[in-house]
């Protein structure tokens, strides 16, 4: 009986382990952190309809959103880089080039589709937080489903067109 006494007071004197934070591929092979830098930017040639794929954030909105499966681009810095086009009912149409960072989860928007099919550059690049709403939740939709499964990078652009097609895996939520 003394020694469990003993034994649970050392228990309680050694001090609690901390949380880990987990490291970036980036700092695992140096060591400590890096700042992180993004590509320079290189837009994709303008979307064609027999190059887009429909997708459905959610069940309520009247919008229709597509993703241009041509346009999907998997870079070394870490974001995944699409054409993500919106119709309206009215008939309406938006399009824009985007990307996700999984590791801070934000998106950005680089630049939008004009009638005449070229593009027109983002007066600002800034990250925004991805926030999962009732409406307009395609961001968060396209982080969770199809680029970000498991918070997490998806490894190819050819993993993240197959996501698309075929469904997003019920089990495991990882690309293989």
């Amino acid at each position: 009986m003394v020694e469990r006494i003993l034994l649970l007071a050392c228990c309680l004197l050694l001090p609690a382990p901390t949380a880990a934070q987990p490291r970036s591929d980036q700092e695992e092979e140096a060591g400590d952190k890096k700042p992180w830098i993004e590509l320079e930017l290189k837009l994709p040639a303008f979307p064609r309809p027999e190059n887009l794929l429909r997708f459905e954030p959610n069940a309520w909105s009247s919008n229709r959103f597509y993703i241009d499966l041509e346009s999907i681009s998997v870079a070394s810095d870490g974001v995944a880089r699409y054409t993500l086009v919106v119709k309206s009912a009215g008939g309406a149409e938006n399009i824009s080039y985007e990307g996700i960072r999984c590791e801070t989860v934000e998106q950005k928007y680089y630049a939008s589709g004009r009638r005449d099919g070229t593009w027109s550059r983002a007066r600002s690049y800034e990250w925004r937080r991805i926030e999962y709403k009732e409406i307009n939740r395609q961001h968060a939709v396209l982080y969770a489903d199809y680029f970000c499964p498991d918070r997490k990078l998806i490894k190819s652009s050819r993993d993240a067109v197959n996501r698309f097609k075929y469904g997003v895996p019920r089990s495991g939520g990882g690309s293989g």
